[in-house]
């Protein structure tokens, strides 16, 4: 039986490893020549594809915006590339690439089995300019997936408003996994004991304000007064050209005035986790499932988020955290509280984290998964 080509299709170069890396190799792993596409791959990102023996490749993608010359030219380069490789599936995930990885697929008769990691600023609703990019996006995505072989979802939510706003049909084929999944060795279990002395929250993400690292800083300046043993620190870098980025002079100040700990971007997210105690997204982006959750649940930690798509899914209630109301600072402070007030939960509920990444995260289940609706 000779080998299948498939293209696993990214708008980020990074995202193919750090999101895909165990995709890719478990695809290999089942006879399928990968090609790992995305615009710009640097250096690194392409020595370590080549070493989980994929086949880098690039392709010119505008990321943000609509730009309808440049999307016709990623378009055409991407039949292009489908043709030169001989690619018999393609497996595209985030808006761009589902939208014209399945447009330029279809024109070649290549079987498509699209991913939805989420919706994003772009179906937030957060600005006049999400709402419109929304209105073009439900056009686009119509017109794309009608002929795909599957549409995968990460969350039940994000397949219902797909349904609601006649993007898919009730009768075409979809799944949903439970996220990208999570390398429970690579994020191991904590041993962890709290002597209620001090209680570290973290916040992992990148800082714009749908994130909520702006809820996160205003519940830090309420609470600090009251416990000032208690650290606040956040992971994460301000994304250039972003109109609701949080400036690094802003969190300067705060990390200047010892309400917050600002690590900037930090590649070794593990160590971090493995030294804090509670993990805080209160996000009111459109998320699939936040692979952040994900790796601070393998680790052992109790979670905070919010009650929103994608993720409700990471929280047994009462069991291994708290969900928050979107955007309500006073939900937050008062989950917040509870753990400064009761830190002898945060072993126990920490455990039940980590029971729920094995149950239902493990990257090896959603990858077996992916794998088997590819090869149905």
């Amino acid at each position: 039986m000779n080998k299948k080509n498939i293209l696993v299709l990214a708008s980020y170069a990074k995202s193919l490893t750090h999101f895909r890396g165990d995709f890719i190799a478990d695809l290999i792993a089942n006879d399928y020549n990968v090609f790992a596409a995305s615009p710009e791959i640097d250096e690194k990102t392409h020595e370590e594809l080549t070493a989980l023996g994929a086949v880098p490749v690039e392709y010119s993608l505008q990321r943000s915006g609509l730009n309808p010359v440049k999307d016709l030219q990623s378009l055409w380069a991407l039949r292009k590339l489908m043709k030169k490789h001989q690619i018999h599936i393609v497996f595209p995930y985030t808006i761009k690439p589902v939208i014209y990885g399945s447009l330029a697929a279809r024109s070649l008769g290549i079987p498509v089995f699209s991913l939805i990691t989420g919706l994003g600023y772009t179906f937030s609703g957060v600005s006049k300019k999400a709402r419109t990019l929304q209105k073009v996006t439900q056009l686009l995505y119509r017109f794309a997936l009608r002929k795909n072989k599957i549409v995968i979802f990460q969350n039940r939510d994000d397949y219902h408003l797909f349904l609601e706003k006649n993007i898919l049909s009730p009768s075409q084929e979809y799944d949903i996994v439970d996220g990208s999944g999570v390398n429970l060795d690579r994020y191991p279990f904590r041993e962890k004991t709290n002597d209620g002395k001090k209680v570290v929250f973290v916040f992992v993400a990148r800082l714009i304000r749908e994130k909520g690292v702006h809820l996160f800083v205003e519940a830090a300046k309420k609470l600090k007064p009251q416990f000032p043993e208690a650290e606040f620190h956040i992971l994460g870098s301000s994304p250039k050209g972003s109109p609701s980025a949080i400036g690094n002079e802003t969190l300067r100040k705060y990390h200047d005035e010892k309400i917050i700990v600002h690590h900037g971007r930090q590649s070794d997210i593990a160590s971090y986790l493995q030294n804090s105690d509670v993990f805080v997204l209160p996000t009111f982006y459109r998320e699939g499932v936040p692979r952040s959750i994900l790796e601070a649940l393998s680790v052992g930690m109790p979670i905070i988020t919010t009650d929103a798509p994608g993720c409700r899914e990471t929280i047994l209630k009462a069991q291994n955290g708290f969900l928050v109301t979107p955007r309500s600072l006073e939900d937050l402070i008062e989950a917040l509280t509870f753990f400064l007030t009761s830190p002898e939960k945060i072993v126990s509920m920490g455990l039940e984290s980590r029971k729920l990444a094995e149950k239902k995260f493990d990257v090896k289940l959603i990858n077996a998964r992916l794998i088997e609706l590819i090869e149905s």
